[in-house]
């Protein structure tokens, strides 16, 4: 099971935090900086996985990552998962940010946080993998862009339904519609 997906950078600071185990605030974070501590002492040319930290869960659980540029990819799993097998579920998952970001970076990971999540929940959910055939993701996330825009284009309506009315009978419209109250009705009887 996954406990975990984080991203970071280079200098620790966490793009993305997902933990699918409860851990305090204060606990989240503290796992965050050792795993940092952990990965940012490893050269490029070691292995991509690793035990856990003493927050984690030590030698049951494992660290797997990645680096990619300036960010780290890094799962928490436990010892059920395969290391192989995560490294690549991280890989469809930074194959598919970059498909839906045309060449991914930082920045988007930060300005589009809520698509980021909703990629990685079409990948992951509850700590199991629900997907890895990237082009059932990427058809999932065009239907949820889809309606979207659609729900986007229902917030407008009321203001495009006053314009086409102004539009269609002016006259019908007083210039000073915004000044018009509304009152409230009187209070029901109750005839029991």
């Amino acid at each position: 099971m996954i406990k975990a997906a984080l991203i970071f950078n280079n200098h620790g600071k966490p793009r993305l935090s997902k933990f699918f185990t409860y851990y305090s605030e204060e606990m989240q974070q503290q796992i965050i900086r050792e795993t940092f501590l952990l990965l940012s002492k490893r050269e490029d040319s070691v292995c991509n996985f690793l035990e856990g930290g003493t927050l984690i869960g030590g030698s049951d659980f494992r660290l797997v990552y990645r680096h990619y540029a300036t960010l780290y990819f890094v799962f928490c799993v436990d010892s059920s998962e395969s290391e192989l097998g995560i490294l690549d579920l991280i890989q469809v998952f930074v194959e598919t940010l970059d498909r839906c970001f045309e060449n991914v970076c930082e920045l988007d990971l930060i300005f589009h946080m809520d698509k980021v999540h909703y990629i990685l929940q079409e990948i992951v959910m509850g700590g199991m993998v629900v997907e890895t055939n990237q082009t059932e993701i990427l058809t999932h996330i065009e239907a949820q862009q889809r309606i979207e825009k659609q729900e986007a284009g229902m917030g407008g309506a009321p203001a495009r339904a006053l314009s086409a009315a102004k539009s269609m009978a002016p006259t019908l419209i007083s210039p000073n519609w915004q000044t018009y109250k509304i009152y409230p009705f009187p209070p029901s009887r109750n005839f029991d």
